[in-house]
């Protein structure tokens, strides 16, 4: 399951829940928290496949800026977010959360529009669910995958710390 940056679609609600400002998305700001919200047990599964092991592994990456989070927050409150690995052009999403509705969206919609901006073309999506399909995800045959992760991570980084551009949701609304 991969989301090509050019295909993301982004609902009239969705739109309308970005327009409305209450939501703030930030890059790179509480790491660790993310990974905490994404290893909190989810509604119908017992434990998290995220283990403190990987914790400090990927606390690890992000300390030397492979890995990166995007928070999404309500009211000064983390609410939502999402963390992956970055190599050269092409993002890896990890997991995500979200304590509120449409949270985790409205941050995967900012970071694949900010990752475009800075001429990434594809984000690994790992797991084929419904949530991902509506946003524009799709699968692709592996073949066709390798090929875009040959292409990509051998293209120029993004140095770290990542940040969002200033404009970025007033454009993903037009």
């Amino acid at each position: 399951m991969v989301m090509f940056t050019t295909e993301v679609h982004v609902s009239r609600s969705l739109r309308k829940t970005i327009r409305s400002g209450r939501m703030q998305v930030t890059l790179d700001n509480c790491f660790g928290q993310v990974m905490r919200g994404c290893a909190e047990p989810r509604r119908g599964q017992d434990g998290t496949w995220i283990t403190d092991e990987m914790t400090h592994a990927y606390q690890r990456l992000f300390d030397i800026g492979y890995a990166h989070s995007v928070e999404v927050w309500l009211g000064g409150r983390l609410v939502g977010g999402l963390y992956g690995v970055s190599l050269g052009r092409m993002f890896f999403g990890e997991s995500m959360f979200s304590r509120v509705s449409d949270a985790s969206k409205v941050g995967l919609v900012a970071l694949v529009k900010q990752i475009e901006r800075w001429g990434f073309t594809c984000v690994d999506c790992q797991m084929s669910t419904g949530h991902l399909s509506s946003l524009g995800a799709r699968e692709i045959p592996r073949a066709a995958f390798l090929r875009h992760v040959r292409s990509l991570v051998r293209q120029t980084p993004v140095r770290s710390p990542w940040r969002f551009d200033e404009d970025l949701l007033g454009t993903i609304c037009k």
